[in-house]
């Protein structure tokens, strides 16, 4: 089933030098941009991280600090890919828990505005593990019965997600499953906005989940001695909170959310004032 689009979308998979969003770097990036005329655009490239790839990560994806001394750095491909990128809904498998979150990290730290509004977020792997409690190799065989080639490689897990998406579309079309409330519906249908609304995981306030939204639709935390409690609350009580997050390791995207909060916390409280 081919995919019903009203704006171009891009499948993506990133190979990078581990799993921390704010320490670690993308080495390979793949996108597939298919266009709402049925047209595809593919781009693969190598990026040097400028850091070292540990040997464990190399043994995982094949690549290694030699395979990318010369390649152009992030920074120095941000803008190209933003273009690129520009008015695009983006997919991928596990994309909304990691490869979003830094792709979006490794475009703060190239100073390029690439902003996540009005964009649907569709995960794969989401879709897969709500409608068939497993890892894409595993997703590949099931869907599309063929055995996966070159897994790890961003190319051929990007194509790999593309063709599963594309088999769930046509296995689960009018199938019946029961929502938060118990209600019968049809979740898998052919259209992005719907997709996103059941893969993503709208209770985040930041891409990680380090804030979320409690049941009133207000930001809380959702990790340390404050979890559950409102970030405005907390930063009121203890200011010197947000001062420790801001200098910790935390994301850039994390760090923005904060501040906004922050700030309109402020300008609440400076006209309560006057």
């Amino acid at each position: 089933m081919n995919l019903k689009l009203t704006k171009p979308i891009a499948f993506f998979d990133l190979e990078t030098t581990g799993i921390n969003v704010v320490t670690d770097r993308i080495v390979e990036i793949c996108l597939l941009k298919l266009n709402p005329d049925n047209t595809q655009e593919l781009k693969t490239l190598r990026i040097n991280p400028t850091i070292p790839i540990p040997a464990v990560t190399t043994a995982i994806h094949g690549i290694t600090d030699e395979d990318v001394k010369d390649c152009p750095t992030f920074k120095e491909l941000a803008k190209s890919l933003a273009q690129f990128l520009a008015n695009t809904d983006l997919a991928g498998y596990n994309s909304n828990k990691f490869d979003v979150p830094l792709l979006v990290e490794e475009f703060l730290r190239a100073g390029v505005d690439f902003d996540l509004k009005g964009r649907r977020l569709v995960d794969v792997q989401n879709i897969f593990h709500k409608m068939e409690p497993r890892t894409l190799v595993a997703a590949y065989k099931f869907y599309c019965n063929q055995d996966l080639i070159n897994a790890h490689g961003a190319e051929a897990d990007t194509m790999a997600t593309f063709e599963v998406l594309k088999s769930q579309l046509d296995k689960y079309e009018n199938v019946e499953v029961k929502d938060a409330k118990g209600n019968l519906v049809k979740p898998i249908v052919n259209d992005i906005q719907a997709l996103h609304d059941f893969s993503y995981n709208s209770k985040n306030v930041d891409l990680v989940g380090h804030l979320v939204y409690n049941d009133k639709g207000v930001e809380t935390f959702n990790f340390g001695k404050h979890k559950s409690k409102t970030v405005e609350s907390v930063f009121k009580m203890e200011p010197s909170y947000y001062d420790w997050m801001i200098k910790s390791d935390f994301p850039l995207s994390t760090k923005n959310a904060i501040t906004a909060i922050k700030l309109r916390g402020f300008n609440n409280s400076s006209v309560n004032i006057s």
